[in-house]
C-alpha cells in the first residue's frame, strides 16, 4: 500500500467534504419542497368601488421545484369574474390555477376580480421535483 503523507490525506478529506457539500447544495441542503414551501394566495383590495376590486396573487414558494395542478378553495367564485386560463372554476369551492400547468420556482400568477371578497386558499398541489 502507498505511504500517504499527511498533506495527501488532508487533500483527500477536503475533496470528499467538497463533494458532499456540492451534493447537499444541489438538493437544497437536503430539504425538498413541502408544506413550508407550499403555494400561497394573497389578496389585496385594489379598488374601493361598490363592489370592490381585488388582486389575487398565487405564488409557488418552492425555490427549486415547479408546483403543478395547483387547486384552490374558491367558495362560490363564478367563472365570469376571471379568465379561465388564470383561474378555472371546476366545481363549487374548487378552482385550478394556470390551467393546472406548472408554476415555476417562486413564480407568481395574478388576476383581478370585482366582487365582494371571496375566501381563496390553496387546497392541493404537487411539486414536480426531479
Amino acid at each position: 500500500m502507498l505511504n500517504q503523507s499527511p498533506s495527501f490525506k488532508f487533500l483527500l478529506l477536503l475533496w470528499g467534504t467538497l463533494l458532499v457539500l456540492a451534493s447537499l447544495i444541489n438538493h437544497g441542503l437536503g430539504a425538498e419542497c413541502g408544506d413550508k414551501n407550499k403555494p400561497t394566495v394573497k389578496q389585496t383590495k385594489v379598488g374601493f368601488g361598490n363592489p370592490p376590486k381585488f388582486m389575487v396573487e398565487v405564488q409557488n414558494n418552492c425555490t427549486i421545484c415547479p408546483a403543478i395542478n395547483v387547486h384552490v378553495k374558491c367558495g362560490s367564485f363564478t367563472q365570469d369574474l376571471v379568465n379561465p386560463r388564470l383561474l378555472k372554476v371546476l366545481g363549487k369551492g374548487d378552482c385550478v390555477v394556470n390551467a393546472g400547468l406548472p408554476l415555476g420556482p417562486l413564480q407568481k400568477i395574478s388576476f383581478n376580480y370585482t366582487h365582494t371578497k371571496f375566501n381563496i386558499s390553496t387546497s392541493t398541489w404537487y411539486f414536480q421535483c426531479e
